[in-house]
């Protein structure tokens, strides 16, 4: 079992306990009674069974008073990775749900984001915002933010006072008739986006960002995949959420044999890419996608709530496209992951009402999928998603009975035993009140979630 890198940084913390995480070879793996260290520098450095203790304590040079013994139904699992989340929009979150796509944009969304010129607004909202994905165990979020620069540059500051790992986008859009003070020119857009990319935090990085191609000219689109390639930055945006937004792009962009196509002929659809939603596309757009290495957010508390569509889940992993999960704030009306899972699960079994063919997913799929996979996506798998020597250490601890928690004592006390216990938590009753404490890159960011 034992897992080591090469002796380079003193351990810094070691828990013995149970690990949950996944690979691509299982869903889920359930290390029972093991011990991880973690280094200096945040990294795994060792994962082996409890009875090699003496072995690796002589190895990593620490005693058995430095090892942090986890309750019996405590366990770890990685952090939770949310692919897709627009922060401008969580002012706004659990409202507004009342239209479809394009109408929602141009009736809600364009005139709150227009809100964030203002500083002091943006302050109080992205604040609050990463405070509250933390306390739900979002250790790593792609987030949206709007067209100011500066604004934007204030929830990369923000996300990195509070130890999050994040990439933070400052969305670019040229076309907008509907709230016509809330866009830039080509040219702006290219300037602003050029100085966004010079900031730099350990933990938080750019991702260039066009809205969608219904908001993007041919020239800023050629502009933005010309500032991802010359920088080697991650790019995001939406592809094929509903219908409507498919046909409109093929009016748009009439040369271009597809959606896909339209992303692909800018240079905006990369390894690095990340595109949400996908419900729409096409065999041949998913072939395009596994081509290039791009990855797909699935959200699908957005997809239900604004009526735009199903996502197969297991059709795009058959086409061996990327894919993660989203929480799509504020199309989807919950910042928690937690959610995203229930309501992938949800999906994939109202896919199976309408198909009674349909495979649905299984939990142990859509945990790997809001953990690992969601690293795969954001192309961050060499540092984050799972429990393995040389990753950073972004870790939930759970207690699934924690004191006045949703789980009743008396009825699942004598039953999570073993390896049954790492599922309860994803159960309906489950939530943040599981979440013990939340490290990121070997850093305990939330000792207890009242602390913040």
């Amino acid at each position: 079992m034992t897992s080591c890198a090469e002796r380079s940084a003193p351990v810094a913390r070691v828990f013995r306990g149970t690990f949950m995480h996944s690979s691509g070879s299982a869903p889920l793996h359930i290390l029972e009674d093991a011990l991880l260290g973690v280094n200096e520098q945040g990294k795994i450095s060792f994962v082996g069974a409890a009875h090699e203790v003496d072995c690796l304590s002589k190895t990593w040079g620490f005693s058995s008073s430095q090892i942090k013994e986890l309750g019996p139904q405590e366990f770890f699992m990685p952090g939770l990775i949310d692919t897709h989340i627009h922060a401008s929009q969580y002012s706004y979150t659990g409202t507004a749900l009342d239209m479809p796509l394009l109408q929602w944009l141009n009736t809600y969304t364009f005139p709150t984001e227009a809100n964030y010129k203002d500083l002091n607004f943006s302050k109080d909202v992205y604040t609050k915002v990463v405070k509250r994905t933390l306390k739900n165990g979002t250790t790593t979020a792609c987030y949206f933010a709007t067209i100011h620069t500066d604004s934007s540059l204030l929830l990369a500051e923000i996300a990195d006072k509070f130890g999050q790992r994040a990439l933070v986008g400052k969305v670019c859009m040229d076309v907008n008739k509907a709230v016509k003070h809330y866009k830039e020119t080509p040219e702006q857009s290219k300037k602003e986006t050029n100085r966004w990319v010079l900031w730099l935090y350990p933990l938080v990085m750019p991702i260039v960002t066009p809205r969608f191609a219904v908001s993007c000219s041919p020239q800023l689109l050629s502009h933005l995949g010309d500032i991802a390639k010359n920088n080697n930055l991650h790019i995001q945006s939406h592809i094929s959420e509903n219908k409507e937004e498919v046909n409109l792009v093929k009016e748009l962009f009439p040369s271009c044999q597809s959606y896909t196509e339209v992303y692909r002929k800018h240079n905006l659809l990369t390894d690095k890419t990340v595109m949400a939603h996908g419900c729409h596309l096409t065999d041949s757009e998913l072939k395009l996608f596994r081509d290039a290495g791009a990855a797909i957010s699935h959200c699908p508390n957005s997809n239900i709530s604004l009526c735009s569509g199903m996502l197969d889940v297991r059709r795009v992993l058959k086409s061996k496209v990327k894919l993660g999960l989203g929480t799509d704030v504020a199309g989807g009306y919950s910042p928690s992951m937690l959610d995203a899972i229930r309501r992938a699960l949800d999906t994939s079994k109202a896919l199976k009402i309408k198909d009674p063919q349909h495979e649905t997913l299984s939990f142990e799929e859509v945990f790997r999928l809001a953990t690992l996979g969601g690293s795969q996506a954001l192309c961050l798998e060499k540092k984050t998603g799972s429990f393995e020597v040389g990753k950073d250490f972004d870790a939930l601890l759970i207690n699934p009975l924690v004191q006045d928690g949703p789980f009743d004592k008396p009825v699942f006390c004598g039953t999570l035993r073993g390896a049954e216990h790492a599922l309860h938590p994803f159960d309906s009753a489950g939530d943040d009140r599981n979440i013990r404490e939340v490290y990121i890159s070997g850093k305990r960011v939330v000792p207890f979630q009242k602390s913040l």
